[in-house]
């Protein structure tokens, strides 16, 4: 068994699921802050230097898992690790975000998909050495 905690706190315009844009070609836009407890705040030395940045962070609300889900956009349901419900055995969410500036134990971010008061688990710089060209995505690519 294992235990996490959380290192900081996501600060989103986004009080409901409802409000998040979804499914393929969904735009994430909206700015938001990223909130570390003052004893990770040592941890964010140099992070400015980075573009980009993984935040891996937990569904908090969600209650449950299912083994398959039905999208919105899709046209029949999925199992439920090829797709980003957040009804999973561990409620763990992954976004990219846009590093707009760095200012103390805060990070302020573009492309939040989270909730306000989302937990933070981890940070991670974005790196990735794939072409679009060669990316796939699945069952998103064929339509459903």
């Amino acid at each position: 068994m294992f235990t996490m905690k959380p290192i900081g706190y996501v600060k989103s315009p986004y009080s409901d699921t409802a409000q998040i844009p979804k499914g393929p070609g969904a735009k994430h836009e909206a700015e938001g802050t990223l909130e570390f407890l003052p004893e990770f705040e040592a941890g964010l030395k140099d992070i400015e230097g980075f573009s980009h940045l993984f935040v891996i962070w937990v569904f908090d609300r969600s209650q449950g898992f299912d083994l398959s889900a039905h999208p919105p956009t899709a046209k029949k349901p999925h199992g439920i690790f090829s797709t980003r419900s957040p009804r999973r055995p561990n409620p763990i969410g992954l976004t990219v975000v846009r590093v707009l500036q760095c200012a103390g134990p805060k990070v302020h971010v573009h492309g939040v998909d989270m909730l306000d008061g989302t937990p933070i688990l981890d940070i991670k710089p974005y790196l990735s050495s794939i072409p679009d060209n060669q990316l796939k995505r699945g069952w998103m690519d064929t339509g459903g």
